[in-house]
């Protein structure tokens, strides 16, 4: 775990996605990307609901919209795609770790983005990736 003096944020964190698991579960690296066709070498997670909810709608799979509340089991740290590239400082609360994150509760109700928000940004990063700027640092 992070030292006191060294903790990023206390929480609480959220990890939105489509995958269907269980409390006690662990999310770990090394599996599929939600984004990308690769295994990711982090697994990401926010302490914002908003930042959850893109996750959980940005997924790839067609299953259901997910939001689960975790706990980092180690070490974590902010995610560089967010902070350095578009968002200086971290004001979504994004964070990374190479350690798992331990499903402790699911959230059942939350609201979606609208689904001109939804699309905005779906179109937005195929405009991205056409342009090869799509790259998660991983």
């Amino acid at each position: 775990m992070n030292d006191k003096k060294d903790v990023l944020d206390n929480g609480p964190f959220f990890h939105g996605t489509k995958a269907e698991l269980k409390i006690g579960d662990l999310l770990e690296p090394q599996h599929l990307s939600n984004y990308q066709d690769k295994k990711s070498n982090y697994i990401y997670f926010t302490a914002t609901l908003n930042a959850a909810k893109w996750g959980a709608e940005l997924a790839t799979s067609q299953s259901k919209e997910r939001i689960y509340i975790v706990e980092p089991l180690g070490d974590f740290e902010n995610d560089p795609n967010v902070t350095d590239k578009r968002f200086p400082g971290n004001p979504t609360r994004s964070y990374r770790s190479k350690s798992p994150l331990k499903i402790i509760a699911e959230l059942s109700s939350w609201e979606r983005h609208s689904d001109e928000e939804i699309n905005h940004m779906l179109t937005s990063l195929k405009k991205l990736r056409e342009q090869g700027k799509a790259v998660i640092y991983d």
